[in-house]
Parts: structure tokens; C-alpha cells; sequence
């Protein structure tokens, strides 16, 4: 049964730290190249950062389920441990904190785009630090990867 869920908790990694490289770095570039109308390219954007919010998510709990069973409380000593919950937290802060906020930016700028909008600027920061966000959960999770790799 340990090698299930071993196996179980290498997917959800891959599946979590692979699905925020695959989108942050291939998908949302190329959909800004290649989608003439920038508006729509964001909003595409958006909902697959938000899926993959959802996703990450359920990856964390299944990562800190099994490694709380598997260790108990010297779980929380392990570096592995506390970089998922540091990863589940930015999560958490965007898709809870950051992109609603956007969101509402986005509809007072209405019927304008919000790029074209007074809200720009605002907009522009809010949209800073949920890019930030996410580029440390990607080195977090490269750290992850690796640390899963060195120990057995």
C-alpha cells in the first residue's frame, strides 16, 4: 500500500507543479501570440490559472494528507512539507484575494476594457503580484520536485 501512495503523490506533484509550468510558460504566452483581441486572450488565461488554482489545491491537500500520515508530527520538520503548504497559501491568496479583486476591476472599467480604462494602473499591480505569486509557486515547486527525487 506505500507504494500506492507513493505513487499517488508523485502524480499529484507532477500533476500540480507540470500543469503550472505547462500554463504559466507555454499556454498564456502563446494564447497573447497567437489570439488577436488581447481581452479574450486574458480572460482564456484567467479561467485556465483559475483551473489550475483548483487543481493545486486539491493536489496540496492530497500532499499534505499523505504526508502527514506517512511522517506524523516530524512532517513538520520537513522541508517538503512546508514548501507545499507555502505553495497552497499563494495559491489560496490568488485565486481567493487577488483575482476577485481583478475581477471587480474589471467590471467597474465596464464597457471599456480595464487595460483602457482609469483602472489601469491598479490593475496593473494587482496583476503584478499574482504574476510574482505564481512564478515563486513554480520555483516552489521546482524545489518540490527535486526534494521528492533526492529522498525515498
Amino acid at each position: 500500500m506505500r507504494g500506492v501512495a507513493e505513487g499517488l503523490q508523485s502524480v499529484a506533484a507532477t500533476l500540480w507543479v507540470g500543469g503550472m509550468w505547462a500554463i504559466g510558460f507555454i499556454v498564456a504566452p502563446a494564447l497573447f501570440a497567437t489570439v488577436p483581441d488581447r481581452t479574450l486572450a486574458g480572460l482564456l488565461a484567467g479561467k485556465l490559472f483559475s483551473l489550475m488554482a483548483w487543481i493545486g489545491v486539491l493536489c496540496a491537500v492530497c500532499l499534505i494528507a499523505f504526508h502527514l500520515m506517512r511522517h506524523r508530527s516530524v512532517a513538520l520538520r520537513q522541508a517538503q512539507f512546508w514548501l507545499v503548504i507555502v505553495m497552497l497559501v499563494l495559491v489560496l491568496v490568488g485565486e481567493f484575494g487577488l483575482q476577485p479583486a481583478m475581477a471587480v476591476l474589471r467590471q467597474q472599467a465596464l464597457p471599456l476594457p480595464v487595460m483602457d480604462s482609469a483602472l489601469r494602473g491598479r490593475f496593473a499591480t494587482l496583476h503584478g503580484v499574482a504574476s510574482g505569486f505564481y512564478v515563486i509557486q513554480c520555483v516552489l515547486g521546482a524545489a518540490l520536485i527535486i526534494l521528492r527525487g533526492r529522498i525515498k
